[in-house]
């Protein structure tokens, strides 16, 4: 295997009903703090945030990029902006933008303002979920941009408080990355405030650890 991942800290809440969500999502409940790292072949980053409201969070987020290398640290908020319940699903949309500084790699790196703006959005039944992800960067000597999906499936539906499990398969696509796109299945486990994730993404052969929590 080239690389490891280790995605996330962060727990997906149930909303108005009463099931466990399986999304990691960037707003908690008011007052509720997140700490969501993550390492893979392309970036390392950490997200830090605070929700003082059901529908706002703000934070301390650093990336540091591999595959095109430059450093940005800033502060990020994210916005809940529409979220529909329904009996039997939940889905909800997400605006995140994050400003700061980057600066590329190098002894002789110059530190540059730097932004970017993102959307997120998701859709899950006790059964079924589908969620999608994209990012775009200005960082004053370069841009750079992400997207990502992923679909699964639970094998089995468990009651409140046992261990959950999801069999799920994310397509990712980085212009600017050695292999553009790649696809990694996974399984996904949730129990309690906890949620682990394993996968392997053949292209690349990286193996991806996900372990989320939220407090």
């Amino acid at each position: 295997m080239k690389r490891i991942q280790h995605a996330g800290l962060a727990l997906a809440i149930g909303g108005a009903i009463s099931i466990p969500w399986a999304e990691a999502r960037p707003v908690s409940y008011p007052g509720g703090w997140t700490v969501m790292q993550k390492n893979n072949g392309d970036f390392s980053s950490v997200h830090a945030h605070w929700s003082p409201t059901a529908k706002d969070s703000i934070g301390l987020y650093s990336e540091r990029n591999w595959q095109t290398d430059w450093h940005f640290t800033g502060v990020q908020y994210n916005r809940l902006v529409k979220r529909w319940n329904t009996p039997n699903s939940q889905a909800n949309l997400y605006l995140k933008a994050g400003a700061g500084q980057a600066d590329p790699f190098g002894d002789d790196a110059k530190t540059e303002a730097a932004g970017f703006i993102g959307v997120g959005a998701d859709w899950e039944t006790r059964r079924w979920f589908v969620s999608y992800e994209g990012r775009a960067y200005d960082l004053g000597f370069t841009k750079d941009a992400r997207q990502s999906a992923r679909i699964g499936v639970a094998p089995y539906l468990g009651d409140y408080g046992d261990l959950h499990t999801w069999l799920m398969l994310e397509v990712q696509n980085r212009p600017e990355a050695d292999t553009p796109t790649v696809v990694t299945p996974l399984v996904r486990f949730f129990y309690d405030v906890q949620l682990f994730e394993i996968g392997y993404t053949p292209e690349t052969e990286e193996l991806l650890l996900n372990w989320i929590v939220r407090f």
